[in-house]
Protein backbone atom coordinates (compact mmCIF):
# COMPACT_ATOMS: atom_id res chain seq x y z
CA UNK A 1 0.00 0.00 0.00
CA UNK A 2 1.53 3.20 -0.80
CA UNK A 3 0.57 6.70 1.01
CA UNK A 4 -0.18 9.95 -1.48
CA UNK A 5 2.54 12.66 -1.28
CA UNK A 6 1.27 16.28 -0.91
CA UNK A 7 3.78 19.44 -0.62
CA UNK A 8 3.35 22.59 1.07
CA UNK A 9 4.03 25.51 -0.74
CA UNK A 10 7.91 25.78 0.97
CA UNK A 11 8.43 22.30 -0.28
CA UNK A 12 7.32 22.45 -3.71
CA UNK A 13 9.66 25.31 -3.72
CA UNK A 14 12.72 23.40 -2.29
CA UNK A 15 11.98 20.17 -4.93
CA UNK A 16 11.39 22.89 -7.67
CA UNK A 17 14.89 24.38 -6.73
CA UNK A 18 16.65 20.89 -7.65
CA UNK A 19 17.77 20.33 -11.19
CA UNK A 20 16.01 18.36 -13.60
CA UNK A 21 18.20 15.11 -12.52
CA UNK A 22 18.19 15.80 -8.70
CA UNK A 23 14.47 16.29 -9.10
CA UNK A 24 14.00 12.77 -10.74
CA UNK A 25 16.40 11.16 -8.50
CA UNK A 26 14.16 12.70 -5.47
CA UNK A 27 11.09 11.66 -7.25
CA UNK A 28 12.35 8.10 -7.14
CA UNK A 29 13.39 8.41 -3.39
CA UNK A 30 9.99 9.96 -2.12
CA UNK A 31 8.21 7.23 -4.20
CA UNK A 32 10.14 4.70 -2.06
CA UNK A 33 9.07 6.38 0.84
CA UNK A 34 5.41 6.42 0.20
CA UNK A 35 5.51 2.83 0.68
CA UNK A 36 7.09 2.57 3.79
CA UNK A 37 6.73 6.46 5.37
CA UNK A 38 8.46 4.75 8.56
CA UNK A 39 11.31 3.24 7.52
CA UNK A 40 13.78 4.10 4.72
CA UNK A 41 16.50 5.60 7.60
CA UNK A 42 13.58 8.13 8.45
CA UNK A 43 13.38 8.86 12.06
CA UNK A 44 10.46 10.47 14.64
CA UNK A 45 10.96 14.68 15.06
CA UNK A 46 11.14 14.70 19.08
CA UNK A 47 9.68 11.74 19.89
CA UNK A 48 6.45 12.55 17.33
CA UNK A 49 6.08 9.01 15.37
CA UNK A 50 4.06 11.22 12.46
CA UNK A 51 6.78 13.55 11.90
CA UNK A 52 9.70 12.61 10.47
CA UNK A 53 13.29 13.34 8.97
CA UNK A 54 14.94 11.57 5.87
CA UNK A 55 17.36 11.94 3.53
CA UNK A 56 16.77 11.22 0.29
CA UNK A 57 19.80 9.74 -1.07
CA UNK A 58 22.56 12.51 -1.80
CA UNK A 59 19.45 14.69 -3.37
CA UNK A 60 18.01 16.36 0.22
CA UNK A 61 17.27 16.09 3.43
CA UNK A 62 13.11 16.36 3.79
CA UNK A 63 11.01 16.84 7.02
CA UNK A 64 7.35 15.43 6.59
CA UNK A 65 4.30 14.06 8.47
CA UNK A 66 2.32 10.95 8.46
CA UNK A 67 -1.38 10.57 8.18
CA UNK A 68 -2.01 7.19 8.13
CA UNK A 69 -5.82 7.60 8.61
CA UNK A 70 -6.15 9.40 4.84
CA UNK A 71 -2.81 7.55 3.66
CA UNK A 72 -0.85 10.84 3.08
CA UNK A 73 2.76 12.29 3.74
CA UNK A 74 2.84 15.78 3.33
CA UNK A 75 6.33 17.27 2.89
CA UNK A 76 6.91 20.04 4.75
CA UNK A 77 10.57 21.05 3.63
CA UNK A 78 12.81 20.14 1.05
CA UNK A 79 16.40 21.38 1.69
CA UNK A 80 19.32 20.15 -0.99
CA UNK A 81 22.53 18.50 -0.20
CA UNK A 82 25.43 20.28 -1.31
Amino acid sequence: MSHRIAYTDEAKAGRGALDPKRRKDFDTGVAVLARAPYGCGSRAVKGDRDRRDATIGCVAVIRYEVSSGVLTITVLRVVPAP
